[in-house]
């Protein structure tokens, strides 16, 4: 693998790249610095050595990287039905398609599932690679992931794409650990880099207090996991493809499913047209009525920043943002929210955004559409009173 390297010819162990390091995968032994096995090759260190002595070894013998071509979506069907997010994601393909000029495909596999494989045409995939048979009734990760890796080795897509669902990020590491590629979950931004032609895979990382950028320079596929609600679905139309029927794979999975049912059906925030979300700026736990009183006059539901799930103010189901819940209502209404990176990135897929706080340079104010500068309870209360005339 790629990797970082110490010319202890030159190394005369001022210990500045151990300070750089955020893996702390560099200590000093005999005055020399030394790179341990927690290092990730993030490259940190480089521009930290005065002299010179860091460097990073690029992979010998390896394959050749441009005979990947293609982006691969990874279908998840539930209840006979195609994932919404598996739509979005093939209308994402298609919008980064229009700057590689790549081929796009999708894997499904499943029990009767060959009457979906149209739709995954019509919605942008040029070829379905279908598995198909009586036996895979409920999904499983082994002979799921065994039955991808064997279709990603013939076909050879340059990117391969999951939904960041329950199942998705069950199945995505093994797909990568099968592999041996990288993997990026819950990105909120995905783009073709003009000049390099890899994919940028943004998240946000450090405990949401920035942005991060990824990419996947020396292994194939570039593997990606997305929450559904980031990406716009967008239509299908009638179009012609090609459908590849594949071997059924043996079920040798360690864990079989006998038998599943559907978990109670209950409304969530995920799917709410229009939410009302609270953040500190609330006040208190008490203010929180003024929040759920304007929900239920908009026949909307109740959101929360992270803050006040952590304080005890809410559940975490009702949770909005990255470690949370990713959320595209027509309406989001955010109440004392200041708008964190991690919040944010729960809430690219609202259509309408109106924002509530107090601080005029709030960043919530930034990504919405209407901006009221005042105290979050006292416009509660207004509103209320208009609707309620």
């Amino acid at each position: 693998m790629a990797g970082i390297v110490i010319d202890e010819s030159r190394c005369v162990g001022c210990g500045l790249c151990v300070k750089t390091c955020p893996q702390g995968a560099i200590e000093i032994k005999d005055k020399k610095a030394h790179v341990g096995e927690s290092c990730i090759a993030c490259g940190m260190c480089l521009d930290s050595c005065k002299l010179g002595a860091i460097s990073r070894m690029q992979e010998k013998g390896g394959e050749d990287l441009d005979s990947w071509k293609g982006i691969l979506v990874a279908a998840e069907v539930w209840e006979g039905k195609l994932h919404n997010v598996t739509l979005e994601l093939l209308c994402k393909a298609k919008e980064l398609q229009s700057n590689s000029k790549c081929g796009i495909s999708a894997f499904l596999m499943g029990k009767d599932v060959e009457k979906l494989a149209q739709e995954l045409i019509d919605h942008g995939a040029d070829t379905v690679y279908l598995c198909q048979d009586e036996s895979l009734v409920y999904p499983t990760e082994e002979p799921w992931a065994d039955a991808l890796a064997s279709v990603i080795e013939k076909a050879r897509p340059e990117i391969l794409l999951f939904g960041a669902t329950e199942f998705g990020r069950s199945l995505a590491p093994r797909v990568a650990a099968r592999l041996r590629t990288g993997l990026t979950a819950d990105c909120t931004v995905l783009e073709i880099d003009k000049e390099t032609g890899l994919l940028q895979q943004t998240r946000p990382a450090f405990g949401g207090n920035l942005m991060a950028t990824i990419v996947c320079p020396n292994h194939r596929p570039q593997m990606a996991t997305v929450r559904p609600g980031v990406f716009p679905m967008g239509q299908g139309e009638a179009r012609q493809g090609t459908v590849v029927r594949l071997p059924v794979p043996a079920l040798s999975g360690r864990v079989q499913v006998e038998s599943a049912q559907p978990a109670p059906q209950s409304k969530t925030i995920a799917d709410a047209q229009i939410i009302v979300a609270v953040g500190r700026g609330i006040g208190s736990q008490k203010n929180m009525q003024y929040a759920y009183e304007l929900a239920r006059l908009l026949g909307g539901q109740v959101g929360a920043s992270r803050p006040l799930v952590d304080a005890g103010w809410a559940q975490y189901p009702m949770q909005v943002g990255q470690t949370g819940k990713t959320v595209a209502p027509k309406l989001y209404i955010a109440c004392g929210i200041s708008g964190a990176i991690q919040h944010l990135a729960g809430i690219g897929g609202a259509e309408t955004i109106v924002a509530i706080n107090t601080d005029p340079d709030a960043p919530i104010f930034q990504s919405a559409h209407y901006a009221i500068v005042g105290n979050c309870v006292e416009v509660l209360k207004e509103m209320i009173a208009q609707l309620q005339k």
